[in-house]
Parts: C-alpha cells; sequence; structure tokens
C-alpha cells in the first residue's frame, strides 16, 4: 500500500504522521502519478501549522510540488502517456507515494532534471519569474538586491536575475550560502553579520541604490531595504519569514518607490493564460541549461521531518527533496 505524510492536528513537524492509505480508483479525466521526489516547501510547514492563507480540511498531506512518473490513465490521452516523466502541480498533497490529478496538474520534467530538481523548480523558480518579470519588470542593468539569497527561492532570483542582465547583490547569512549564491551568478556578496547590508549596497552603488529589492525575509531586513533603494525601485514582497515588516511611507514618497505583493500561484489561478507563458519560458530556459534548482538535501519519506527543520532552522541551501523511491 503507498504511504503518505498526513496532518491530523494541526503543529511543528513533528506532529505529522506516517500513514499507509489505499489507491482510490480513477476518475474520467484523472491521472495517477508515482511519485518519486516533493520538494519542501515553507508553505508546507505553516499549512501544517494552520498559518497558512489556505486552510486545507483535516486530515490533509501537505506539500504543493512533486515529480514522477505516470503510471494509470482514465481517459487522457492527449500529450500524456503512461511513463511519462512529469512535475505535479498540487495546493497539497506532494508528501506521498502516489497522486491522483488532472491533466491541467502536469508539466513536463526537463530531459536535464532527475526528480528531485524536478520536485523543487516550479515553486520557487515561478515565483522568481513571477516577481522580476510579471511584478518587478526587472531590466538589463539595474542593480537586483536579493535576500535570503541561500534560499530555494532566493538562489533562483539570484540565477534569474543574473540571466535577465541584471547586476545582482546576494544578501545571506553564511559565507557557505554567498558561495552558491556566487556559483549561481551573483556580482557582490554581503553577509548580515558582517556589517549593515544598507550599507554595503550604497557603498556599492556610489549611493545610489537598488532598483529592484527581492524580500522573502521581511522584518527588519524590509524596513532596511527601504533605506538603500534608488529612485523608482520596485521592492517585491515575497514573504515575511522574520516577521512582518513595516512600510516608512515618507521614504517611499521620497523616492517615488513601489511596494508589490507576490503570490504566483494566485497569480496563475486568477490568469491561467499568464501562467502558461511563465511555464514555457522556465521549460526553455531548463532544456538550455541557464536555470536549475540546488538541492542541498534529499531525504527519504520517512524523515519528513527533519527535512522540514532544515527549512525552520536555515540549514538548506536552495532546495530540499523527500525522496520516495531511492
Amino acid at each position: 500500500m503507498p504511504k503518505a505524510i498526513v496532518c491530523r492536528e494541526l503543529g511543528p513537524p513533528e506532529s505529522l504522521r506516517l500513514e499507509m492509505f489505499a489507491s482510490a480508483p480513477l476518475a474520467p479525466g484523472q491521472v495517477r502519478v508515482a511519485i518519486h521526489a516533493a520538494g519542501i516547501n515553507f508553505p508546507d510547514i505553516l499549512m501544517a501549522a494552520g498559518e497558512y492563507q489556505l486552510k486545507p480540511p483535516l486530515p490533509f498531506t501537505p506539500g504543493v510540488e512533486a515529480a514522477g512518473e505516470v503510471i494509470e490513465l482514465n481517459g487522457v490521452t492527449d500529450d500524456v502517456a503512461i511513463g511519462d516523466r512529469v512535475i505535479v502541480k498540487l495546493r497539497y498533497g506532494a508528501y506521498a507515494d502516489e497522486a491522483v490529478v488532472t491533466r491541467s496538474q502536469l508539466t513536463p520534467l526537463p530531459s536535464t532534471f532527475d526528480y528531485a530538481e524536478g520536485a523543487t523548480f516550479l515553486a520557487a523558480h515561478g515565483t522568481a519569474y513571477h516577481a522580476l518579470i510579471d511584478r518587478g519588470q526587472l531590466k538589463p542593468g539595474e542593480v537586483l538586491l536579493v535576500h535570503g539569497a541561500g534560499g530555494g527561492v532566493g538562489l533562483a532570483a539570484v540565477e534569474m536575475g543574473k540571466m535577465l542582465g541584471a547586476i545582482v547583490i546576494a544578501a545571506a547569512s553564511s559565507e557557505e550560502k554567498l558561495a552558491v549564491a556566487q556559483a549561481r551568478g551573483a556580482d557582490h556578496l554581503v553577509l548580515y553579520q558582517r556589517e549593515p547590508f544598507r550599507d554595503v549596497v550604497k557603498r556599492i552603488t556610489d549611493g545610489r541604490g537598488a532598483d529592484v529589492v527581492f524580500d522573502p525575509v521581511g522584518g527588519e531586513v524590509f524596513e532596511n531595504s527601504v533605506r538603500c533603494i534608488a529612485w523608482g525601485a520596485r521592492i517585491l514582497v515575497i514573504g515575511f519569514t522574520g516577521g512582518i515588516g513595516l512600510a516608512r511611507t515618507n521614504l517611499l514618497l521620497i523616492k517615488g518607490a513601489s511596494v508589490l505583493g507576490v503570490r504566483a500561484g494566485e497569480a496563475v489561478r486568477r490568469d491561467p493564460a499568464a501562467g502558461e507563458v511563465r511555464i514555457k519560458a522556465l521549460l526553455e530556459w531548463a532544456e538550455a541549461g541557464k536555470i536549475r534548482p540546488n538541492v542541498s538535501h534529499r531525504l527519504p519519506l520517512e524523515k519528513y521531518a527533519q527535512a522540514m527543520r532544515l527549512l525552520i532552522d536555515r540549514k538548506a541551501i536552495g532546495r530540499v527533496a523527500l525522496m520516495m523511491r531511492p
């Protein structure tokens, strides 16, 4: 029988359970995928704790992205076949041996990726795409400041920002994370503990400041970012792992700056056509070797709590994947 990680009561990762479940028969138009890997994302952790905007009814299985092999179809014949290697997009349910989905939830796995890379691709790189291209409208030659540059979405932003022709300043909490960011294209590196990042940004830019700020951290990072921006800057609010930041509206006014919320998944639900454009571009760049997830840890499904803790404790560099099949 297949296995899944089940949330029966809201709480920390350790409150989740590994359980067996019976495979459900397919309804017309459904596809069964044998999951080989699932990506760990902060929304999974927040959802299990009851702290995310989406609150599934209990019990549920966390996980918004996976990769695997199509093993069964019911009436689905167009451009998908048994044996296809695919990425699976979910609102939850990825921490399992198998998933039953519709054709629209499947994306071809890039030929250059293994399953762990496929399972950690679209959430982070899709967010970076929506932030930098749709919301931030990043232009070649502009200065992009990326906070949390050692995390999955931060590294995706570093990689994509450099590909788009920006001057990338990567800020992170360790030398090891910065080394990976530099390998992904960062032009300048900022270690948070060494000196205030806003001073470094001003020095690098000769006092002008950053044109675009990519901020998945929030809190004081957001508040200090407002103090090192250029005229017309766009501050992209990706998340708030460091707390909710407060905006100094006078500084935003003086700089003619914009603060833009980034919700990549919701944007696709509201505008599916834009989502198709995004995925097409991401897949082309992946096949060309221009972008690739950095998977620092691959753990078996049974070690789900340890895998989730790697994100909570900021020990991951890039992405963490649960592996269902060795």
